[in-house]
């Protein structure tokens, strides 16, 4: 879905709708593992990039007969995306946006069997799934067809948002992105789809911001600054739940021209000037992110 936003000094550009998933994994005696892809190179939106599993609202996401297949209400979608002016339907769609583009693009499905139990997608089950997936892609197939072929119940409440990013106006490609949690369910394991990805890897919030200091991987502004909040938890336990308590600004960043090269800053810089985002200022707290010569992204504070 695509919304018009008159851009400051600059031509309305069209902002789509989308979600993100931050799929986690736990794992013995070591810190939690987030699962991350690397997009292609030939991707006109951050191609190249290492990127959470996630993708555009479409229309079917918002379908009222979709909405039966699941647990959760619209209106419980819209309070927990926690924007007041965001239609209840449109909440709840990108929840199975969600849903949808983590099965399409990792094969991890957030639903239940009719059984009631997290489905697993092991052994035969595996391969017929991976059909659904090029399915859902290539538009021959939609969620609600699947639950009805498999007995299924979708499961958003195992969806926690946690973020909520605007591509900044200077870019050309636009996105009003939620960033959610999820778990990995039991019996399954994410594979990247190969057609938009190249690689897909598990790693802990910390060595990816190590690789990415050491150019080994890229993360943009988005991804690097939900990973260092996330190095901040010793276990996914205490990550989710500071999520479910977690107030959840919206984050539009402002661009800005240095001498040594460019950046972003953040609600919370005290220079930031778009009113509508404005968040207040803490001294010592990441506020703006820039790209510095060699092109990695680093945050920094004022």
């Amino acid at each position: 879905m695509v919304k018009e936003e008159k851009a400051q000094g600059a031509s309305a550009r069209p902002i789509r709708d989308a979600a993100t998933v931050i799929l986690c994994r736990e794992r013995e005696h070591s810190p939690f593992e987030i699962f991350m892809m690397r997009r292609h190179s030939n991707q006109a939106f951050m191609g190249g990039a290492i990127v959470f599993p996630g993708g555009r609202l479409d229309e079917r996401d918002c379908d009222p007969e979709l909405f039966a297949c699941g647990g959760m209400t619209p209106k419980q979608a819209k309070e927990l995306l926690q924007e007041p002016d965001l239609p209840c339907e449109k909440a709840l769609g990108l929840f199975y946006a969600a849903i949808r583009e983590t099965f399409e693009e990792a094969g991890v499905l957030l639903a239940r069997g009719s059984d009631g139990k997290t489905i697993d997608l092991s052994g035969e089950r595996r391969e017929r799934f991976d059909a659904y997936r090029g399915e859902l892609h290539d538009n021959k197939l939609d969620c609600r067809e699947l639950a009805a072929k498999e007995g299924l119940t979708f499961a958003p409440e195992q969806l926690i948002p946690y973020a909520h990013w605007i591509t900044p106006e200077i870019e050309s490609h636009r996105f009003d992105t939620r960033f959610l949690l999820a778990k990995l369910p039991p019996g399954q394991a994410p594979v990247h789809d190969s057609v938009e990805l190249t690689e897909s890897f598990w790693i802990s919030p910390r060595e990816a911001l190590a690789k990415h200091r050491k150019m080994e991987i890229m993360l943009m502004p988005p991804t690097l600054r939900t990973m260092e909040e996330l190095a901040l938890f010793p276990a996914a336990a205490e990550l989710f739940q500071a999520a479910a308590n977690r107030t959840i600004p919206t984050i539009l960043p402002e661009a800005f021209i240095m001498e040594d090269g460019f950046g972003v800053k953040l609600p919370n810089d005290p220079e930031y000037t778009i009113a509508r985002y404005k968040q207040p200022s803490r001294r010592g707290e990441v506020s703006r992110i820039v790209l510095r010569k060699g092109g990695t992204w680093e945050t920094m504070g004022y």
